[in-house]
């Protein structure tokens, strides 16, 4: 099978130092092996996003020369294969309705849901419910690319987790996997702070008798106070005036070569350069503090 990629963001804002890393490492790691890199717009939750976000978010990827194969797919206009296969889960007993509180599962052991309304066989109604997938393939280890061999507690491996929420929105673990198969991906380079949910996302690749994906989860840089960069962190929105700096900032962070006529070239060509010299074992596995005034 060729090798396919993808860079999926949300468009909650614009592009920071953080979604570079993650762009830039899943761009070069695709394009290194002669594959296709893709982008997906992952706008389900549409009370967090800007409605300027997505067009921005294109243009910045164009200013870094991250060109991407396919047209773009937005998971808004996904809702209906989302809902077949919802309804396929439900039909066939491998999901549930839900109506717990977020307050009764944060007094559980470690917040962990204890699968309470599996056997409670509700019904829709005029009450909010979630749906919850029901666990019959756990995950209790896998194996990533940067990060290796991780082990899943087994009470997080066991969970029914959410696949649908109560607020009537498509939940992030469903739709993920539903769209990276839809799309033929074949290897998933995203950030470390994904890493406790791959299990789940596993799980359901298995009980759809899906091939699973290669892992390769990139590391986080951090703010000043330790946490990692993000839109709700207001973490500063990339500049499109520094384009080349910020690029070498980012193959510097992931461990990578630096050209040392970089300010001759141009970022198409220092991306090419970048692409020829690729090393996904040079990249550190421990996240960093970046500072954000230095972007």
């Amino acid at each position: 099978m060729s090798y396919i990629g993808r860079f999926a963001p949300s468009p909650s804002g614009p592009l920071h130092f953080g979604s570079l890393i993650t762009a830039l490492g899943s761009y070069l790691q695709a394009k290194a092996q002669n594959g296709k890199w893709l982008v997906r717009i992952e706008d389900i939750d549409p009370p967090r996003e800007c409605p300027d976000a997505p067009a921005l978010i294109l243009k910045t990827l164009e200013a870094f020369g991250l060109y991407w194969d396919e047209d773009v797919l937005y998971q808004s206009a996904c809702s209906a294969r989302y809902l077949e296969t919802l309804h396929f889960l439900l039909s066939k007993q491998l999901a549930y309705y839900c109506d717990c509180s977020r307050q009764r599962i944060s007094t559980l052991l470690q917040g962990q849901y204890d699968n309470f309304c599996r056997t409670r066989h509700l019904q829709p109604t005029n009450k909010p419910l979630a749906i919850r997938l029901k666990q019959t393939y756990p995950v209790y280890q896998f194996s990533d690319q940067i990060q290796g061999q991780q082990q899943i507690d087994r009470r997080n491996a066991e969970e029914d987790f959410i696949i649908h929420r109560k607020d009537n929105l498509f939940a992030y673990n469903l739709v993920v996997v539903l769209d990276d198969h839809a799309q033929g991906v074949t290897e998933i380079v995203r950030g470390a702070d994904l890493l406790s949910i791959t299990g789940k996302q596993i799980s359901l690749y298995h009980l759809l008798n899906w091939q699973v994906p290669n892992y390769c989860h990139l590391p986080l840089a951090l703010d000043q106070h330790g946490n990692k960069l993000s839109k709700q962190n207001h973490a500063t929105p990339l500049s499109l005036s520094n384009v080349k700096s910020l690029t070498i900032k980012a193959l510097t962070f992931l461990g990578q070569k630096i050209p040392t006529d970089w300010l001759d070239a141009s970022q198409d060509q220092l991306i090419n350069w970048a692409v020829m010299h690729w090393n996904i074992a040079s990249i550190p596995k421990t996240n960093r503090q970046y500072k954000i005034d230095s972007v």
